[in-house]
């Protein structure tokens, strides 16, 4: 019967990894191309009716969702897809008057027809590790395929405020960190409305709304600030990772899924402090509103034209001005990548409340950071992000030394007592109560603990969880090569036997894509299961010997960080394990050393 359940389980092992395998491979989009009905409406004039809009429907509320533009998203990977976008958002930026962004770090344009932050473009980051890769573009304008934007402006009953078709005037044709810039516009009321904008040395821009009531009426405004995104984004789809809508309210984060709020379409809640955005893998747009004061907050979502059309937005208190008199609100934008020490010193240097949970460090918060963060600093003295993974290795094998040293005592003793566990089983085969009743004499006897082999494991679980999450989120380790074929520590392995390392143009299918550090691992796995007591029956011991190889399949398509890290911690425990074994007087095979005079212990 013992027999019977292992085998069950190994083969239900076996069947979910199979099928994982099978299941994230039809996961991919397949590859196609704009139809002559999505090529035609990539080319739809921007500005017009369909251009979104912030209608000044009631003073309580920024307004409802803006409606998407008339145009469907192409599914990325189609090489004609790509073009059609490129020459999409290049006809878009010239269908209207800009203002030049120019900094170290991004580059782009704001649209002065709405005052829209739609072009942004970072400049150290790639979206491939080819060599010539495109440069990521995190904001689109509209007559893109998927428009991606964030504006500021005011809503009032009292007074016409500024909308998407409202030309600003400039006072600099350039966005720099040490240039600033206005822009103004004024109504047939007299109330002009100014954001002064300026832009700092990484991603963060901060926009300063001013209204000026020249007029000879007093007005009340709510100044507002929205991010608006057209079609669902391709995402990773992993519960360890969160890509959707997000915000902190009340020092409390909250996260919503692209699906959710396709379904409860909308979510409100007020806060003081905080902030609210739209996240992806590596990348984050965020609002953040005054500290000081309560806002409204909004996430939304409108089905326009077969398109969800997402949307964050933050409503300020009301400003009531009278002639003469001035209001003047201060509101931040952060659009970029999500560099952990950047985020964190933002939280300090701007009071941003929980700024630094825009990264998803997961439930081991208190083990990823400390990883992260040594990681990195290993990494300014060694120079290499996969060195740093095999320090922190060594270092976390040094931690953990004193009870994987009394763990490996403990199965060396157990090999040691293997020929008298089998003389025992041959004895009572046919009693089983005895034979528990005699094994466990021995056991007292000789001050042996079968269970102590799992000691180790134990705190080494969120450990590798915690790492795994690094490896897996942190931009940090986007594109940080090792030595040799790893050119991206985040990715998988690329290289695999099974097209001869690459020298065969073919690729294999998933669950053949196993890389060469999947199976150094898997070997070394291998190597330190014999170094292991084996189970006494020889078929548990052969269905034993079968996990290197399930392991081998279910980490190819891990991160390669985390293979190198686990097969490095692997090769640390056979030799940890090897020297504690002859020091024991224990031969490989099990059983007494074959010169008992070399036992130490």
């Amino acid at each position: 019967m013992e027999q019977k359940n292992l085998f069950l389980a190994i083969a239900l092992s076996a069947l979910i990894m199979v099928g994982f395998q099978w299941w994230s491979a039809s996961q991919q989009p397949p590859e196609e191309t704009l139809t002559a009905e999505q090529q035609k409406a990539a080319q739809t004039k921007p500005g017009t009716p369909s251009t979104p809009s912030m209608p000044a429907t009631s003073p309580a509320t920024p307004g409802s969702a803006p409606a998407a533009p008339g145009m469907a998203v192409p599914v990325p990977g189609g090489v004609d897809s790509a073009a059609a976008q490129a020459e999409a958002v290049k006809k878009a930026l010239a269908a209207s008057p800009r203002l030049k962004i120019a900094s170290p770090r991004v580059r782009g344009s704001i649209s002065l027809v709405g005052a829209r932050f739609d072009d942004l473009i970072l400049n150290d980051y790639n979206e491939t590790i080819e060599e010539g890769s495109k440069n990521i573009s995190l904001l689109l304008p509209f007559g893109s395929a998927n428009p991606y934007y964030a504006d500021f402006g005011w809503v009032s009953a009292d007074t016409k405020t500024p909308d998407a078709a409202t030309v600003w005037t400039a006072n600099n044709p350039t966005l720099a960190p040490k240039s600033p810039v206005s822009l103004s516009w004024q109504n047939a009321d007299g109330v002009k409305f100014i954001q002064d904008i300026s832009l700092d040395d990484n991603y963060m821009f901060t926009v300063n709304q001013r209204v000026e009531n020249r007029g000879s009426k007093p007005v009340t405004v709510f100044p507002f600030g929205r991010i608006s995104r057209t079609g669902t984004p391709e995402i990773t789809d992993f519960y360890i990772l969160h890509e959707g809508l997000l915000g902190v309210f009340d020092g409390v984060l909250k996260e919503i899924d692209y699906d959710e709020i396709q379904e409860s379409k909308l979510v409100q809640n007020k806060s003081k402090g905080g902030w609210i955005g739209i996240t992806d893998k590596y990348w984050l747009t965020a609002l953040i509103p005054d500290q000081k004061t309560a806002a409204d907050n909004r996430f939304s979502d409108q089905l326009q034209k077969n398109l969800d059309n997402y949307q964050v937005d933050f409503r300020g208190a009301a400003q009531a001005i009278v002639p003469g008199a001035t209001g003047e609100t201060g509101s931040r934008f952060f659009a970029g990548a999500k560099e952990a020490q950047l985020i964190i010193d933002y939280r300090d240097q701007l009071n941003i409340t929980r700024f630094d949970l825009a990264i998803d460090w997961g439930w081991f918060e208190f083990l990823t950071k400390p990883i992260f963060f040594a990681l990195v600093y290993f990494t300014g003295f060694l120079g290499n992000m996969g060195l740093s993974i095999l320090l922190l290795t060594v270092l976390i094998k040094l931690a953990f030394f004193p009870l994987a040293n009394k763990s490996y005592r403990a199965m060396s003793k157990m090999k040691l007592l293997q020929p008298e566990m089998l003389k025992l089983r041959e004895r009572f085969k046919d009693d089983k109560a005895r034979l528990n009743q005699e094994m466990m004499a021995m056991y007292k006897r000789e001050k042996a603990n079968p269970a102590s082999g799992c000691l180790p494991i134990l705190p080494q679980i969120p450990v590798f969880f915690a790492l795994y999450k690094v490896v897996f989120v942190t931009i940090e380790m986007r594109h940080a090569p090792f030595f040799g074929w790893i050119k991206d520590l985040s990715a998988a392995d690329p290289l695999t036997p099974f097209n001869l390392f690459g020298l065969i143009n073919w690729s294999p299918p998933e669950i053949l894509a196993i890389g060469v550090w999947p199976i150094i691992m898997g070997v070394t796995m291998f190597i330190q299961q014999k170094l292991n007591p084996p189970p006494p029956d020889p078929m548990q011991a052969k269905i034993f010997m079968f996990l290197p190889i399930m392991f081998t399949f279910m980490l190819a398509r891990f991160p390669a960080g985390l293979v190198i890290y686990w097969a490095w911690n692997n090769a640390l425990s056979v030799l940890q394990q090897y020297v504690i074994m002859r020091k024991a007087g224990v031969q490989i095979g099990g059983g007494p050393a074959k010169n008992p005079a070399k036992k130490t212990s």
